[in-house]
């Protein structure tokens, strides 16, 4: 089983790890801040008090032994550099960072971070999708133009097959499952398959074909 350290104790590195803890996952928590660190000491399998930007206190750690090293420093853009670019260079083979904007992302990506994520920018989207759109209910973004929609089947598909509404060749959209009000999943829907009401549908598409879907 994978072992996670995350580094920062913000509100996002604390939900992270406790997130991750309550998976069943081995968890190292470290920051600068006792208080925190004691705050979440209860919820992870280690949390520590130390200098991610020292590389001694990173050896010291065993920061080499965990499969994925998650760089979660909240608004100190220097420290969170300094640590992405220890952890590679002691050789840390998935690191994840947090990034406050994109100049801060475009860094992290040059000096090496395998993954680097915007969490308050991506929370942002999925909250303005929600809010302008009444039928979508989760929304993730995968590159600038192709997202996926978790959206409540609107009232002029219903008693339609898949096959009748067509929505690639109409829309540019799949839908790759679909959930039913019992609960049941169904992945990747044949042509056969008709909506009914209450029918949730999970969409991989484009901006324009998705926003057709959401204003049916």
């Amino acid at each position: 089983m994978k072992e996670f350290a995350v580094i920062g104790l913000g509100r996002f590195g604390i939900s992270l790890s406790q997130t991750l803890a309550g998976l069943g996952y081995s968890v190292l928590a470290i920051d600068r801040s006792e208080e925190l660190v004691q705050q979440i000491s209860d919820t992870v399998s280690h949390a520590v008090v130390a200098d991610a930007t020292e590389e001694e206190a990173l050896k010291a750690l065993g920061i080499r032994n965990f499969d994925v090293v998650i760089v979660a420093i909240g608004q100190d853009m220097q420290a969170s550099i300094l640590t992405t670019i220890i952890l590679k260079d002691i050789g840390i083979k998935m690191v994840v960072a947090k990034a406050l904007n994109e100049l801060h992302g475009k860094v992290l990506e040059k000096i090496g971070a395998d993954k680097v994520v915007y969490p308050e920018r991506d929370m942002a989207i999925r909250l303005a999708h929600g809010l302008t759109a009444s039928n979508v209910l989760d929304y993730m973004e995968l590159n600038s133009e192709y997202s996926v929609e978790e959206v409540v089947v609107p009232e002029k598909m219903i008693g339609k097959t898949l096959g009748h509404l067509n929505l690639r060749a109409k829309c540019g959209i799949t839908i790759i499952a679909v959930k039913k009000q019992s609960g049941l999943l169904v992945p990747g829907p044949g042509a056969d398959t008709v909506f009914e009401s209450g029918d949730i549908a999970i969409v991989i598409g484009n901006r324009r074909g998705l926003k057709h879907l959401e204003e049916q």
